[in-house]
């Protein structure tokens, strides 16, 4: 029950920080006002209407029982309360009241006036009207043969006070949400940056040197981020510069070796030699081409269902069939992008005689699918494969012009995006490699 509970909280309160602080701080700000409301209304605003209207209703006795005194002048009488208390009275001689009785269940003024009359008279001996006159209310009384007519103000019956108090109750409560808004954008848009700048590395694109703002912890979080940055370039920068001495080293033994078999006069010695060098060429050159840094590239805004056009247009292959959403934009490395997906068709047409690439737009993500009807891989090995230099025994990896490392680069590539790469089996009983991108 409990952790129903939690979960449904958890779904409901939202999910961004900023959100969730201004709830903070706005949740007990509203809760105050609405305990201060209550109170007020309950003690204050309805006790004094309360007392008002029966002080109304008393002085409508006092002058009806003045009234029926013989010796009483009605006119002066009437001057007088119109003069002193405010109440313009008129004596109707009609039986009825001529207007019908519409009770306003909703109003506090009729309420309070309705229970202080029933009070002192019945039902069919009193009737009133709140809405007819904007600053009035219409009041009659049964007298004899006849009703009086009193016309009273409504501040008669009714506090001003109440506007007063909601305004100044109001006011201030606006303005200090207002300030919290302020307080809290400044506070969240340091936590926004860093989580920018973190995304923006972590997808290989350049970033300027950041600067941390903020709160204390804030401030330490940004530091640890750009220290932990600048390691991770002197790193990528140090196995570069390994590389290219590697390279160099290697490229000319390998040379001397192409050179020295030349005079070998055992032909079939040679073309074993001749053999195992290419593959160490192939081996070194893919080696390179995996572990270089994409950091070189800069990002840019093109139009990937053109690049795949264009990259199926030079296989010039009428067993490559495409499915795809024209003008679709992505903000990338393209020659990254490019040698991934020549990678994965390379190895489609290699294993499979059909190649069926599709292009969709989901929501924020871009997919891509891209089937064959070949061996397949294993399901168990689908993971296996993305590792470098990884073969397996059967199926699609059998040729020895493979060193493993296709798969591995198209998922460093994929990854280094901020997308997802993912093997299955395709309609065609053969793979299927779909390709998730952010747009």
């Amino acid at each position: 029950m409990f952790f129903g509970l939690s979960s449904f909280l958890k779904d409901m309160l939202p999910k961004r920080l900023f959100y969730r602080a201004l709830l903070i701080v706005a949740v007990p700000v509203l809760v105050l006002q609405l305990v201060i409301t209550i109170v007020f209304f309950d003690s204050l605003w309805i006790k004094t209407n309360k007392g008002m209207t029966r002080a109304l209703i008393n002085e409508i006795n006092t002058f009806v029982e003045i009234y029926d005194n013989e010796k009483t002048n009605k006119d002066e009488l009437k001057n007088l309360f119109s003069l002193f208390l405010d109440l313009n009275i008129e004596l109707i001689n009609k039986k009825n009241f001529e207007n019908e009785y519409t009770e306003r269940w909703f109003s506090p003024i009729d309420r309070t006036l309705r229970r202080e009359l029933k009070s002192n008279f019945n039902p069919e001996e009193y009737w009133f009207d709140t809405t007819s006159y904007k600053e009035l209310i219409d009041l009659r009384i049964k007298y004899e043969d006849g009703y009086f007519k009193f016309l009273v103000p409504k501040d008669r019956v009714t506090s001003s006070s109440a506007r007063i108090f909601a305004l100044w109750i109001t006011v201030p409560a606006i303005i200090m949400v207002i300030i919290s808004l302020i307080f809290l954008k400044n506070q969240t848009r340091p936590i926004t940056n860093l989580a920018r700048a973190a995304e923006r590395f972590g997808k290989g694109e350049e970033i300027e040197e950041f600067r941390p703002s903020g709160a204390l912890e804030i401030r330490q979080a940004g530091h640890e981020f750009d220290k932990m940055r600048k390691r991770i370039l002197r790193h990528l920068n140090q196995r570069t510069e390994m590389l290219s001495g590697i390279s160099h080293d290697l490229r000319t033994p390998l040379t001397r070796m192409k050179l020295q078999i030349a005079f070998i006069k055992d032909k079939d010695l040679t073309k074993k030699l001749a053999e195992d060098i290419n593959e160490m060429e192939k081996m070194l050159n893919e080696y390179l081409q995996f572990t270089s840094s994409s950091y070189i590239e800069k990002n840019e805004m093109f139009n990937i269902s053109e690049l795949i056009e264009q990259i199926v247009s030079k296989y010039n292959n009428e067993n490559i069939q495409k499915d795809l959403l024209p003008r679709i934009y992505i903000n990338g490395r393209k020659n990254l992008i490019k040698r991934f997906l020549n990678n994965i068709i390379d190895n489609s047409l290699k294993y499979g005689n059909k190649v069926k690439i599709k292009l969709s737009k989901e929501n924020t993500n871009l997919l891509i699918i891209i089937d064959d009807d070949g061996s397949g891989i294993p399901e168990k090995e689908y993971e296996n494969v993305f590792k470098p230099f990884y073969k397996i025994d059967k199926g699609r990896t059998e040729s020895k012009s493979s060193v493993g490392l296709g798969l591995s680069i198209a998922s460093d590539i994929v990854k280094s995006h901020g997308g997802n790469i993912v093997l299955g089996k395709s309609r065609m009983n053969g793979l299927s490699v779909k390709i998730f991108l952010p747009v």
